[in-house]
């Protein structure tokens, strides 16, 4: 029989302790959730149950969030520990991560940061503690990292230590602004540290004066060193190849300036149903290009507006265009800085590289 693994949530408002049980009671493992409105109540459920997740609220009356941190972090150092809180501070995050806790995030506000806030409680009830990884988000590589903090908007200065190897990658506002290691700044250090497949971090307050040697937005340079990491890792045929396989056009289009993600299926896909990069789940994303497609196109027929080129849409975060080229159907994400007359003129050349 498997066993469910068991979540202590730690908040001192009934009201909200109720809800969030309801919505971890939803996980797909469908944990056990057991509630805590104090700090010794917490601690005596501690000792009673093999918890696997502890969640943590920071302001606690008598025993506040930090102290109750500090003592399950020495008393229980395999339990996964997460802090849920209203609290906006940048010194309350680099205090909760020096502490080792796994994940520091703000209450949601909205759907997609509850979706995005439940995925991530979902992965850390399903990684093993042995697994690879950077303490402070238990398993998560360093891309993980990064884009926890660029996602939030966040203002830090990452430490990575690896070994003998100690790095740092300032961040403003969500945005990469340099990264420093072994001699080197901006984008070499920054892939040179992306390398790194362990360590641990700390998040240090902010330099809002730093210089700016980055200037790529953050997922596009991921995109592009994960690409390189890729090609180094294949540079070595392995037997019955003779020589490593060339870039897809997919990573060519998402090295370019001001892109965020590459979404495509069909004959761009290479064979499959779809190919991706720079998204988590591009399963849900793909269903939706290829029925909005599908509705545009029967639009412009019923209208006899000709065939469909391109659709953009403006958003707060980014801008989406989707395009149908030949048998190609391609979603691309572009940064939010850009007018709708300059992603138009990118898609066009970019579907222009693609025929």
């Amino acid at each position: 029989m498997e066993t469910r693994h068991k979540i202590l949530l730690l908040d001192d408002e009934p009201d909200l302790l109720e809800l969030y049980r309801e919505m971890l009671g939803q996980l797909p493992s469908r944990p056990e959730i057991f509630t805590a409105t104090s700090g010794p109540r917490a601690m005596a459920l501690l000792e009673a149950h093999p918890f696997r997740l502890f969640i943590c609220d920071l302001k606690l009356p008598k025993m506040d969030g930090l102290q109750v941190l500090s003592i399950v972090r020495r008393k229980y150092p395999a339990l996964r520990t997460v802090v849920l809180t209203s609290v906006s501070d940048e010194q309350f995050r680099s205090r909760v991560y020096a502490l080792g806790v796994d994940l520091y995030w703000q209450k949601p506000s909205s759907d997609q940061e509850t979706r995005m806030f439940l995925e991530c409680i979902e992965s850390l009830l399903g990684r093993e503690t042995e697994e690879a990884g950077f303490r402070g988000v238990q398993s998560k590589s360093l891309v993980d990292l990064i884009q926890l903090e660029c996602l939030s908007q966040s203002s830090s200065t990452l430490r990575i230590i690896n070994g003998p190897l100690t790095g740092r990658i300032w961040i403003l506002h969500g945005e990469l602004v340099d990264a420093e290691t072994e001699g080197v700044t901006g984008e070499e250090a920054f892939r040179k540290i992306l390398a790194w497949k362990a360590g641990s971090f700390e998040i240090l307050p902010p330099e809002p004066e730093h210089p700016r040697r980055i200037l790529k937005s953050c997922n596009a340079l991921l995109l592009e060193t994960a690409q390189a990491l890729d090609e180094s890792a294949g540079a070595e045929p392995t037997p019955g190849e003779s020589a490593p396989r060339p870039a897809s056009r997919l990573a060519t289009i998402a090295q370019g300036e001001e892109v965020e993600f590459v979404l495509a299926f069909g004959e761009a896909a290479g064979g499959g149903r779809f190919e991706a990069l720079g998204l988590e789940n591009p399963e849900r994303l793909a269903q939706w290009l290829e029925r909005t497609l599908g509705r545009f196109s029967t639009l412009g027929e019923q209208l006899r507006a000709g065939p469909l080129e391109q659709i953009i849409g403006l958003g707060l975060q980014r801008h989406v265009a989707l395009a149908a080229c030949g048998d190609a159907r391609l979603c691309i994400g572009w940064r939010h800085s850009l007018g709708a007359a300059e992603v138009r003129e990118r898609m066009k050349k970019v579907l222009a590289t693609w025929s």
